[in-house]
């Protein structure tokens, strides 16, 4: 098997860590095979685009996601720095819902992570730099585009620094229990 698979606190997010073949000359490794994904881990996501930012110390970007029917799978990795991933379960219906799962994701230890439609997603870049790859498994819709605000209370993901840089969209985003209010939570499971 060419990668190894961590199931985390929330169904369905799951740490992909892949095998690194290195020597004097570089690395090489897989970062996504399907089959592999889908017998080991269950993933049965169709990725259809492939994004990639670039972001300074102490951006925070999300928490992230689209409502219903646009909802998307990710599969994120930092291919430059490091980044503390963060995914929050919105599946109203989850055991897990509203609580968070938080990984380090970065150049050195090439992780990546998998996070299922029906969860909020957001990265804090803790180099001086980071570069972020991920997949998608939906289009952009952004009629649908919604997110939780990155310090929610109720959610209370530790993130590594206290006064993150964000943009003026993402610092407006609302409490989980705004968008309970609102119905903009998972009413149906999304599953992988």
């Amino acid at each position: 098997m060419t990668f190894k698979f961590k199931k985390l606190e929330i169904p369905d997010v799951i740490l992909i860590k892949p095998k690194v073949f290195e020597d004097e000359r570089g690395f090489f490794m897989e970062t996504y095979n399907k089959e592999d994904f889908e017998e080991n881990a269950g993933i049965k996501s169709v990725f259809i685009q492939d994004n990639h930012s670039k972001s300074e110390y102490g951006v925070l970007r999300g928490l992230h996601f689209q409502r219903e029917p646009y909802a998307q799978a990710k599969i994120v990795r930092c291919i430059r720095g490091e980044i503390y991933d963060a995914a929050v379960d919105l599946r109203k219906n989850s055991p897990a819902f509203g609580n968070y799962a938080g990984v380090n994701l970065s150049e050195d230890n090439k992780y990546q992570l998998y996070v299922p439609g029906g969860c909020a997603h957001g990265f804090l870049v803790l180099s001086d730099a980071a570069e972020v790859i991920y997949k998608v498994d939906n289009v952009y819709a952004p009629d649908c585009e919604s997110g939780l605000i990155w310090n929610d209370p109720d959610v209370n993901i530790p993130w590594p620094i206290d006064m993150p840089i964000l943009s003026p969209k993402d610092q407006q985003l609302p409490r989980l229990r705004v968008l309970v209010e609102r119905g903009e939570v998972y009413y149906n499971d999304v599953f992988i």
